[in-house]
């Protein structure tokens, strides 16, 4: 009995950092859209300030 409680809490655990390594990906996904954007929105600026000298 105490081997198949083993086996139930490795799969819990094993799900849990699956389910925690999928949060950190797509956190990681915002937040290199985010900056991506950032990116872009200075890039238009300076093109903009570049087009007014």
């Amino acid at each position: 009995m105490n081997l198949l409680h083993e086996e139930l809490a490795r799969a819990q655990q094993s799900e849990r950092l699956g389910e925690a390594r999928a949060r950190s990906r797509g956190r990681e996904a915002a937040l290199a859209r985010r900056l991506s954007r950032r990116a872009e929105k200075a890039a238009r600026e300076a093109r903009l300030a570049l087009a007014r000298l």
